[in-house]
């Protein structure tokens, strides 16, 4: 299998403070909320605590009131 190969499916990724760990390649990671793909390079908004990625800062910001993380 090439790179190419690998990088064309979903990505696992390890959430952390500002940045992400990739566990195993891909092109893309799934919206937790919408279930839209996000390509690794356009990943902006993600929570540590429930090691999830959003498309949106609206969505995120959804999912953090939801979970009582945020007023």
């Amino acid at each position: 299998m090439n790179r190419m190969d690998r990088e064309k499916g979903e990505a696992r990724l390890r959430f952390l403070d500002g940045d992400f760990e990739v566990i195993q390649p891909g092109a893309y990671v799934v919206c937790a909320v919408t279930g839209v793909h996000i390509p690794l390079d356009a990943l902006r908004y993600w929570s540590v605590d429930l090691q999830e990625a959003y498309a949106s800062p609206a969505i995120a910001t959804k999912r953090m009131q939801e979970k009582g993380f945020a007023p």
